[in-house]
């Protein structure tokens, strides 16, 4: 397969230790022949039009999460991996002594400069956003004119777990369909009557509309991004860094594009349902999940069999 030139990148966040799930979910196995969500990811993209991926993880599982995607893809789509952590900052910034973790989404992203020559998309290595999704951001690309951002939202009710409560991102958006603002929301779940709700630290209650916009971590930036997250980063250091659990997430830097008129993000929708894994429990209902897809012709058995496989 031949790789376009210039073709965006995809720049995969998998750097998360799996704390909720028991695990490193970036490996653990979903497929009939053993396949990661990651690995359904990265063969859409593909199909797609992408010409590069960029994984980003840690040191401490390199060689095991190297190991693991070798020889699958590699003559498919140019690969390159780096690293989030904790001391890879701008220069001038000061880590605490006793801080631990890096510093959050946005962050991991920047953390990827040196490899991104083009515009990119970015996405969670355990969620899988389906083949339209991936399509989606390729137009998307080919068809803007102002260097816009785009954010691929999804309907909150797509996005639940049976199993427990979730953060997501709920966004707002204005009459020209961008992005007004997004806010980190923290355990969203199920009442005793199906209504979805989280409960504020205050006590007070919100009930979400099923339908509400969500953002799963799937964006569409261009390489102006880097030097706008450095800013900001450096900004956020200064004000947060000494806080021992501060996090630089991608909604943070969004929302400073937007208040400051830097940036405008569009709000883009595909017709596929997002599915991904919070906990163990979720395994069984993901696994069912891409069976179907398979039978449906959606995807090969044996998914990076070159005899069976479409690419």
């Amino acid at each position: 397969m031949r790789i376009q030139e210039g073709a965006p990148a995809l720049v995969v966040l998998a750097a998360g230790m799996g704390s909720r799930y028991g695990g490193l979910k970036q490996m653990d196995a979903f497929g009939p022949n053993g396949e990661t969500i990651l690995d359904y990811s990265i063969y859409d993209a593909i199909k797609a039009g992408f010409g590069k991926v960029v994984f980003v993880i840690r040191k401490s599982f390199e060689v095991e999460f190297r190991t693991f995607f070798s020889n699958k893809f590699e003559d498919l789509i140019q690969i390159s991996y780096v690293f989030q952590e904790l001391e890879d900052v701008p220069q001038g910034v000061q880590i605490p002594e006793d801080r631990t973790k890096p510093w959050g989404t946005a962050h991991a992203v920047w953390v990827a400069r040196d490899e991104i020559q083009s515009a990119f998309v970015v996405i969670n290595a355990d969620d899988f956003y389906g083949r339209d999704a991936y399509d989606t951001c390729i137009r998307f690309l080919n068809t803007q004119q102002d260097m816009a951002y785009g954010l691929v939202a999804y309907k909150l009710r797509q996005t639940m777990s049976k199993y427990g409560t979730v953060n997501r991102g709920v966004c707002s958006i204005d009459q020209e369909n961008n992005l007004a603002g997004i806010e980190e929301t923290l355990k969203i779940g199920f009442d005793q009557e199906g209504r979805i709700f989280n409960t504020s630290d205050e006590g007070v209650v919100t009930y979400f509309d099923p339908d509400t916009p969500v953002s799963m971590n799937l964006w569409i930036f261009h390489k102006d991004y880097f030097p706008f997250c450095e800013a900001a980063f450096i900004s956020f250091m200064a004000k947060h860094g000494h806080e021992p659990k501060s996090e630089f997430f991608i909604p943070l830097l969004i929302e400073n594009l937007i208040s400051t008129d830097a940036k405008k993000v569009k709000i883009l929708t595909c017709d596929e349902s997002w599915f991904g894994v919070t906990y163990q429990k979720d395994k069984p209902f993901v696994m069912k999940r891409l069976r179907a897809l398979i039978s449906e012709g959606k995807y090969p058995i044996d998914l990076w069999n070159t005899k069976e496989n479409t690419l």
